[in-house]
C-alpha cells in the first residue's frame, strides 16, 4: 500500500498535509477505503465551524457502511472538494490526490507533529 512520506497520519485512517503556513488539506488513507469498498456519498456540512481534534467533520458512506471522519487536528474547515459531491469514487481512485475530502486552517500547525508518520502508520495497518 501507498503512504506517501510527506503527509501524517491518525489511528482514524486521515491523513493530513500542511501546505503554505496554516493551511491544511485532509483525507483518507488508501487503506481506509480500501476497508470501506467503494464510495457512494461523501456528507461534510462543516465548513466554516472551527472544531477541535479528533471531532467528526463528516461522513463517507460506501456500499456496506457509513463511516465517521476525524479532524486530525484542531481549526476551521475552509472548504470541501467540490469534485466530490459529483465523483465521490475519487476517494477510490486517488484518496491523497484529487480524492481530498476538505481543507482548513490549522488553529496550530506544531501539532501536526504529535501525529504519525508514514513509517509509524504502516505499522498499524500492516
Amino acid at each position: 500500500m501507498n503512504f506517501p512520506e510527506n503527509l501524517r497520519y491518525t489511528k482514524d485512517h486521515e491523513w493530513i498535509r500542511l501546505e503554505n503556513g496554516n493551511t491544511a488539506i485532509i483525507g483518507i488513507t488508501e487503506f481506509a477505503q480500501k476497508e470501506l469498498g467503494d464510495i457512494v456519498y461523501v456528507e461534510i456540512e462543516t465548513v466554516g465551524k472551527s472544531l477541535a481534534a479528533e471531532t467528526v467533520f463528516g461522513t463517507v458512506e460506501a456500499v456496506k457502511t457509513v463511516s465517521d471522519l476525524y479532524l486530525p487536528v484542531a481549526g476551521t474547515i475552509t472548504e470541501v472538494n467540490p469534485a466530490l459531491a459529483s465523483e465521490p469514487e475519487l476517494v477510490n481512485s486517488d484518496p491523497y490526490g484529487e480524492g481530498w475530502m476538505v481543507k482548513m486552517t490549522v488553529k496550530e500547525p506544531a501539532d501536526l507533529d504529535k501525529l504519525m508518520d508514514a513509517a509509524a502508520y504502516a505499522n498499524i495497518v500492516h
